[in-house]
């Protein structure tokens, strides 16, 4: 009980050591009115709030989603690779690995993923 009561106060010790570090290493600047202002995707709160939105920014995000759950997809696949048979884990894989490679290549040839302003 005394070694789990040591370990305890050691590590606290430890983490307050680090917090008080990283506060007096940390550069603190004097708050300006741009830090202190709320920051929304790259609109200045300040401006006339129905400004058109650039679809390429929707277009970057829904991008961004389609490969997020391509991962979730694709992580329980790499774990039943044992359970499976073999040709089958395949197929499926490069089913779906085509399907996003030919999304991809449909999305460049249209030009979202080129950015320019």
């Amino acid at each position: 009980m005394m070694y789990i009561l040591m370990s305890f106060i050691m590590i606290m010790m430890i983490c307050i050591l680090l917090m008080l570090l990283s506060y007096i290493i940390s550069n603190k600047k004097i708050m300006s009115r741009e830090k202190m202002s709320p920051f929304e995707c790259g609109f200045n709160p300040f401006n006339y709030s129905r400004m058109p939105f650039s679809l390429h920014f929707f277009m970057i995000s829904i991008l961004f989603l389609i490969f997020d759950i391509e991962i979730i997809i694709i992580i329980p696949l790499i774990i039943t690779i044992n359970q499976m048979n073999m040709f089958i884990w395949l197929i499926s894989i490069f089913m779906i690995i085509s399907i996003l490679m030919i999304g991809l290549i449909h999305e460049w040839i249209n030009g979202i993923l080129e950015w320019s302003l």
